[in-house]
């Protein structure tokens, strides 16, 4: 189905064109004498008509040429002989409607004339000439705009497979990251339950339920593109409960979500990496009881997060204290691109992370202002 016939509308419309490309044939026809008005417009405008379909035709044979493998000789040798023949072919037919027009006009009018015509114009004539240029050149123009629109289809169909592509690049690249992450949950876990056995056997059952809590958590998640903020931060409560079972008083934590902050879409698995990085870096290697920091607000458009927690300041930085952050970086990356930031610090006695995600990500521009 060409691009003329594939609607009603379409093609009532492009007829009314041609009908009045008709109307001014018809009266080119009147200006040179060749026939009346009425035998004029008889003769005019089916033939306009008939070469509006004619002319939408080149679109099957742009699409059987092809546009991404031809060679440089096969264009004008195909468009070329095919517009001669569209205009030969559109010449017969009104040589022929011009016969039997003829014929049936004076039928109708009561003349005894045997073979009458509808416009006084013979097949050799120069007028003939002049319409088989009109009609080869209709067709050539129809082949180049329908060839155009045929590769203008063909780019924008590549692009959206380029798209597809890259978003099928991305999703795995993205599962890719979120399997780094998890097992890191489950062993870390596993060896807290395991030291506790031999020394509490109810704080590694209620460490083990809470263990049970979190991941049924994670797995009801795991497929989610965006969760609420709030459901992560429940995360980060189970994944606290373990901790605080292993480490006692040592491990304090205070959580502070603004009621706007805590409904706003964030990526699964997002904040408690960080929340086990300041534990497993921070908090562990205090001789005393340490804080785990956990702040989010809205302002603008913009998420704002802020994680700290306190550190020993003479033992030595871990060389892995990072891999998991720069999982999260990469996370971020992938999914809003410059649109959104994560950076951490290490002061004299405490650690940092500073995260910045686009509440409504198309808009807004990248945010200047610092975390406080």
């Amino acid at each position: 189905m060409t691009p003329v016939t594939s609607s009603a509308r379409r093609m009532l419309s492009y007829t009314g064109l041609w009908t009045i490309a008709g109307g001014v044939l018809a009266g080119a026809m009147v200006h040179s004498e060749l026939a009346s008005w009425p035998t004029a417009l008889l003769w005019a405008i089916p033939m306009a008509v008939c070469l509006g379909f004619v002319a939408a035709s080149a679109f099957y044979v742009g699409r059987t040429l092809g546009s991404s493998a031809r060679s440089a000789w096969q264009t004008p040798l195909v468009f070329g002989v095919a517009s001669v023949f569209a205009g030969l072919l559109w010449v017969a037919v009104g040589v022929a409607w011009n016969a039997l027009g003829g014929n049936l006009w004076a039928l109708a009018n009561g003349e005894a004339q045997a073979a009458s015509v509808l416009v006084a114009v013979s097949p050799g004539s120069g007028v003939m000439l002049a319409l088989w240029l009109v009609g080869a050149v209709a067709y050539l123009i129809s082949l180049l705009l329908h060839d155009i629109g045929q590769a203008g289809a063909q780019l924008r169909a590549a692009r959206e497979r380029e798209a597809l592509s890259q978003l099928q690049a991305r999703d795995a690249q993205l599962q890719v990251l979120r399997a780094q992450v998890n097992p890191h949950f489950l062993f870390n876990s596993l060896n807290s339950i395991s030291a506790l056995t031999s020394q509490d056997a109810a704080a590694a059952r209620a460490m083990t339920l809470e263990l049970a809590a979190f991941f049924r958590t994670t797995l009801a998640l795991a497929h989610a593109d965006r969760i609420a903020l709030s459901e992560e931060i429940a995360l980060c409560e189970h994944f606290l409960a373990v901790e605080k079972i292993r480490f006692g008083p040592r491990l304090q934590t205070r959580l502070e979500v603004s009621v706007a902050a805590s409904t706003v879409s964030i990526p699964p698995m997002l904040l408690q990496p960080c929340v086990e990085n300041a534990v497993k870096h921070g908090i562990r290697h205090l001789p005393e009881c340490g804080c785990v920091d956990l702040r989010a607000w809205v302002q603008g458009a913009w998420l704002y997060v802020l994680i700290t927690n306190l550190i020993d300041s003479d033992s030595p930085q871990e060389t892995d204290s990072g891999t998991g952050l720069v999982n999260i970086r990469k996370r971020l990356a992938t999914l809003y691109g410059e649109r959104a930031r994560v950076h951490w610090t290490r002061h004299a006695d405490h650690f940092s992370i500073e995260m910045v995600l686009p509440i409504d990500q198309p808009i807004a521009p990248s945010p200047q202002k610092a975390l406080p």
